[in-house]
């Protein structure tokens, strides 16, 4: 199943993907949650009444809906860094012996087709195509084994980078949590539809020119790995959302660099899950060139 945040006629609510039209769950089953967080924390129960209304709820065609993020605000945002080989040998870096774990504040979450800011402060902005998912339920000490159970499903993430701000000190929160450096969607992609998220192609394109290219049975720490290591330290729960880091090709790496200027559109894909495609413009009231 793909599970939506949509808005349509002045509302923001749940719905179901199927093909080229939108399940309303909303008006299907009014007694589910009409956001992604609370359905989440509703558990097994709420899954089961979406799939039920599938067969009989009422649709929109997805080109009359406007795609939102599928969780407006994670409780918690964690990303990966270096967890790619080609990524680390571009980067001149040693293969990390455990994850580098950093996080992304939530505000910096943005939807499916919204806007990147390049931000006032810096023009050395970078993307970086991923696979995410997002906890189902809440959980301490999970088994690699047992870590397929506690997720909940998957989705595309372009973790969007000030280089400069993420290289002036040893943690990278400031470079990764810019207001609308988080572009996620364009839905939720249960495990079951999903099912191996280990042998899936992703691409990212810039203005259409292919930039990454992997696959990511390639992952240093596999998203299972990533869930006995993080829950090791601490308690996941629902909405919880992890990017599981980025392959070679980023633009930083490019001679000459390629960052993202506005006026540019990246997209990142991810097979079996779907696209972002995110126009990139000057933040808002103020140009980069003006602030330097």
């Amino acid at each position: 199943m793909k599970l939506a945040t949509f808005s349509h006629a002045g509302s923001t609510r749940l719905g179901a993907i199927d093909g080229d039209e939108v399940v309303d769950l909303a008006a299907a089953v009014p007694a589910l949650p009409h956001e992604m967080l609370g359905f989440l924390e509703a558990g097994p129960e709420a899954l089961r009444a979406a799939h039920a209304a599938l067969s009989g709820g009422p649709r929109l065609a997805l080109g009359e809906v406007r795609l939102e993020a599928p969780l407006a605000r994670p409780p918690k945002f964690l990303a990966v860094g270096l967890n790619y080989a080609d990524h680390v040998a571009e980067a001149g870096l040693e293969v990390p012996k455990h994850p580098t774990i950093f996080n992304k504040q939530s505000t910096c979450v943005t939807g499916p087709r919204d806007a990147i800011h390049v931000p006032r402060v810096s023009h050395v902005l970078d993307y970086e195509g991923e696979l995410g998912f997002v906890i189902g339920r809440r959980c301490r000490h999970v088994r690699r084994e047992d870590a397929p159970d506690v997720i909940a499903g998957y989705l595309v993430v372009n973790d969007v980078t000030v280089r400069d701000w993420q290289l002036r000190t040893p943690t990278w929160t400031m470079g990764k949590s810019f207001d609308t450096h988080g572009p996620i969607g364009p839905w939720l992609v249960t495990p079951d539809e999903l099912r191996d998220p280990h042998q899936l192609r992703l691409r990212t394109w810039v203005n259409g020119e292919p930039r990454q290219d992997s696959n990511t049975k390639e992952l240093i720490f596999d998203c299972f790995q990533l869930v006995e290591h993080l829950s090791t330290a601490f308690t996941l729960e629902p909405g919880d959302l992890i990017a599981t880091g980025t392959p070679s090709g980023v633009g930083i790496t490019m001679k000459p660099p390629q960052l993202l200027k506005a006026g540019d559109v990246v997209r990142v894909g991810i097979e079996g899950i779907g696209e972002l495609e995110n126009p990139v413009v000057a933040e808002p009231g103020l140009a980069p060139e003006a602030a330097a």
